[in-house]
């Protein structure tokens, strides 16, 4: 089960004015799950997107691209789990494009205002026939108050469906943000996560999506790690349906524009925080924090060195304090002329490690005790600078192997 995170109710969900959505069982991969889910946007709204980085791409992060590049005006989402659609080749490229078309069709839209998007299973032919049948249910089933159901049919080896949802007042004007992710494996986003899709009617300058989506994942789904595994299927999409009273934010200048930048950038946080915590057998959910160096991205270097080390994580799900491999992972992160003699390192508010040797007040029961916690704070000091950064991640269990090794039976 999830570490600490107790998943929204579907009541819990708001709609956002302008955004319907349908879900379908289709198939895909089991019969009797929803597995086929399709969002529909109003006229004149606007999406931000970014992808993985990953060179070998699935064909609907590809298309995706291709729709983004050729218009603004993207009217529906289809996304199907069950099937990664990657490492497909040209067949699996024509069958995102004949869903995109057949969607299209089916919405009275063009297909290049299709967003695509799958998970799932790597290598493995998409059953597009019962895809394609499956998109007439799904439209059928439009709904403003779908999210709980979406948030269930995005999931894969995902314990417990994410969501987030929040309606703030910034002066006098309601605005609403509701958002679901997946994942729970295969996390490295370099961008995003496995599939993240957030909303909010307020009204944003459709210049600045973009923007927006790189911005808010680079503060929470840039920032996670769970077995340091970047997918082929990492989207993450934000989209402003235009419907709320407040001015058009032109700018992120001004109150108003930076109060809603942060609820979007606290739900963006929500729902990868929530993929950590459920992530695939995990018992501890970690924050790793690196302060005192020359710019952030020498921090993040040593924060994911941390958070991606198999045997740091491994030592944390046995709450053994063998922390010399925090000291390990800083030192081989890549920062270049660290000076040994000025890390410091606490758990929680237990000094560890002074100038680069054992805290003299330290003791191994006192470490056991902060690692027994199912949350942890690392928080490790380089001496050289101001900068800081902060990555989320989670410890390795017995169950993540069986987990992965039992994915496709």
């Amino acid at each position: 089960m999830p570490v600490n995170y107790t998943p929204s109710l579907a009541h819990d969900l708001l709609p956002v004015s302008g955004l319907s959505i349908g879900i379908a069982q289709a198939g895909i991969r089991k019969v009797g799950r929803k597995d086929l889910t399709v969002f529909l946007l109003d006229e004149g709204s606007s999406v931000g997107a970014v992808f993985t980085q990953n060179k070998f791409c699935a064909a609907p992060v590809q298309v995706s691209q291709i729709h983004l590049a050729a218009t603004t005006a993207i009217r529906a989402l289809v996304i199907n789990t069950g099937n990664a659609n990657a490492g497909t080749g040209e067949l699996g490229l024509q069958h995102t494009k004949e869903t995109c078309y057949a969607l299209a069709k089916l919405l009275n839209i063009n297909p290049d205002q299709v967003l695509p998007f799958s998970t799932g299973v790597i290598m493995e032919t998409l059953p597009i026939d019962k895809l394609l049948a499956g998109l007439p249910s799904a439209i059928a089933n439009l709904d403003v108050n779908n999210w709980y159901a979406a948030s269930e049919g995005i999931m894969t080896t995902d314990t417990v469906p994410k969501s987030y949802s929040e309606k703030i007042v910034i002066q006098g004007h309601e605005i609403t943000i509701t958002g679901i992710s997946k994942g729970a494996g295969m996390i490295r986003p370099n961008m995003a996560t496995m599939l993240g899709f957030l909303a909010t009617d307020a009204r944003i300058e459709p210049s600045l999506m973009k923007g927006l989506a790189f911005d808010l994942a680079e503060k929470s789904f840039n920032r996670i790690s769970i077995d340091g595994d970047t997918s082929t299927n990492d989207s993450f999409i934000v989209m402003s349906t235009q419907k709320a009273s407040n001015p058009v934010i032109e700018n992120w200048d001004g109150e108003l524009a930076q109060q809603v930048k942060q609820a979007l950038t606290r739900a963006a946080q929500n729902l990868a925080q929530a993929i950590v915590r459920d992530g695939e057998g995990a018992t501890k959910f970690i924050t790793v924090k690196v302060s005192g160096g020359s710019n952030a991205s020498e921090c993040r270097l040593a924060a994911y060195a941390v958070a991606h080390s198999p045997l740091v994580k491994t030592a944390f799900f046995a709450s053994d304090p063998n922390l010399g491999r925090i000291l390990a992972a800083v030192g081989y992160s890549g920062i270049k002329d660290l000076d040994q003699t000025k890390i410091g390192l606490y758990l929680d508010d237990v000094r560890v490690v002074v100038n680069g040797g054992r805290d003299p007040l330290y003791t191994e029961e006192m470490g056991q005790a902060v690692m027994k916690k199912s949350e942890i704070l690392v928080h490790i000091q380089l001496g050289r600078g101001d900068a800081e950064d902060t990555v989320w991640t989670c410890d390795l269990s017995y169950d993540y192997v069986k987990i992965n090794a039992d994915y496709r039976s």
